[in-house]
């Protein structure tokens, strides 16, 4: 049943409305059961059309799924409530490795670059008003000499206001309500929310350090995905980064299905020192994103987008339509970021990877099994999520549920490395290991 809430409304709109508000607040809990079709219809007095109606509303903005004749049910992560919800909060005296943020010491200071795109716009007004161009040609060229050096393949050049939103609008470009998107499990939280949210439905794919499993991947299409999101390097929250041979391999699979697009994202770059190795181009449709978050800031919110011709088009011409452009201003910043090497990525990835390196062999000599070949988290396997995210936080660390990035995938814990100093390696090490127990190595831990 469910409880003190009533499922309000006379129109599809309102009784849809009604359910989805309730989730938000609570008064739906995941996996509740809502009332069937006729039931609700006679309750409410309406059609059962009306009913069904709302039903498909409800199920296109991913806040429920039905199953045939078991009936339909809040789903177990609704688009209504966000993952990033999923956490404890941080009381004083915690230390919080679980927000996923880089280390704000390796950020480059920003008023040089943003006083330099400002002086631009006095020296050319003309170019910072209506009817120009996008995309600055500059930051265009600059970003397409560095993906020909790193082997993407050849495509106009776009920008976006950063990975999720150039995800979104390549698979709105693309996809229809009801498509499925093979994606990585575990796997970016915002992502898992995303793609219920636009009404498409989420294929698990399971990987392990060099990224998707190409069997896994072949799975997804054969369950009828026509889209496929890799995370090049630094994958959120395993740290997982394709390989060279794993490229090979999901190139393999995906040269069998032309037809699905592909969506590749490279958030890491700047911040990793692993080669990257692009699975595109296999498929007619594709795209490759790069964002400047993790090595330049988050709150930049600029993302590098470059894919087939029909497929920029498409995400061009939509975003015309929305917010027109990313700022011409912050794309110039972005340009005096890049031309006086305001980072040293280098520098940037040897710090990350200490720390990530220096965690993992502490783990590992407690006999704890963790993941972390790229980028600044680590990924711990344990038997009991909830049960080791609390006496992680009696002992002091608020660590990221895997709850947040899970689907299919079993129980982990995300530890964020990018502000532990040499001196909290092992205090984390024994807190962890206090807190999950040793536990017997896999091939494949998630």
């Amino acid at each position: 049943m469910l409880g003190e809430y009533r499922i309000e409304g006379r129109r599809a709109s309102e009784i849809a409305e009604s359910v989805e508000r309730a989730v938000g607040s609570g008064g739906l809990e995941p996996g509740q059961l809502l009332p069937p079709l006729r039931e609700l219809a006679t309750r409410l007095g309406v059609n059962p059309n009306t009913v069904g109606a709302a039903y498909r509303l409800l199920r296109e903005r991913g806040v429920i799924e039905t199953a045939g004749r078991r009936g339909s049910r809040v789903r177990p992560r609704p688009a209504s409530t966000a993952r990033d919800l999923i956490r404890a909060d941080v009381p004083p005296g915690v230390r919080d490795i679980a927000d996923g943020n880089p280390d704000p010491r390796l950020l480059p200071p920003l008023a040089e670059a943003l006083a330099a795109a400002a002086r631009a716009t006095a020296e050319d007004p003309g170019r910072y008003l209506y009817g120009q161009a996008p995309v600055d040609e500059e930051l265009a060229r600059l970003a397409r000499a560095t993906f020909d050096e790193q082997g993407v393949p050849d495509g106009p050049v776009g920008v976006l206001s950063g990975s999720l939103d150039a995800i979104e609008r390549v698979l709105t470009a693309h996809l229809r309500s009801g498509d499925a998107v093979a994606i990585e499990d575990p796997g970016w939280g915002a992502l898992l929310d995303l793609v219920p949210a636009l009404g498409l439905r989420p294929e698990p794919m399971a990987l392990d350090d060099e990224g998707p499993l190409p069997e896994a991947l072949e799975r997804a299409l054969a369950a009828g995905a026509r889209a496929v999101v890799i995370t090049c390097r630094a994958q959120n929250p395993t740290g997982a980064a394709v390989s060279a041979a794993r490229a090979r391999a999901l190139r393999g699979v995906l040269a069998r299905h032309p037809g699905v697009l592909l969506v590749e994202d490279d958030h890491g770059h700047g911040m990793v020192d692993l080669p990257l190795h692009p699975v595109s181009p296999v498929t007619e449709h594709w795209a490759f994103v790069r964002s400047v978050a993790k090595a330049y800031g988050p709150d930049l919110r600029l993302a590098l987008l470059t894919g087939d011709a029909v497929t920029l088009d498409r995400v061009r011409g939509r975003q015309r339509l929305g917010p027109g452009w990313v700022s011409r201003l912050l794309q110039r910043a972005v340009v005096h970021l890049w031309t006086t090497d305001a980072i040293e990525p280098d520098r940037v990835a040897r710090s990350y990877r200490e720390r990530r390196e220096g965690l993992l062999a502490a783990l590992r000599a407690r006999g704890v099994e963790a993941h972390g070949r790229s980028g600044f988290v680590v990924w711990v396997p344990v038997p009991d999520e909830t049960g080791a995210v609390s006496r992680l936080l009696h002992a002091g660390w608020a660590v990221a549920p895997g709850a947040r990035f899970r689907m299919a995938s079993p129980p982990g814990v995300r530890i964020t490395v990018s502000r532990l100093s040499p001196e909290d390696i092992v205090p984390v090490a024994d807190a962890v290991a206090s807190a999950t127990g040793p536990g017997p190595g896999s091939r494949y831990a998630y």
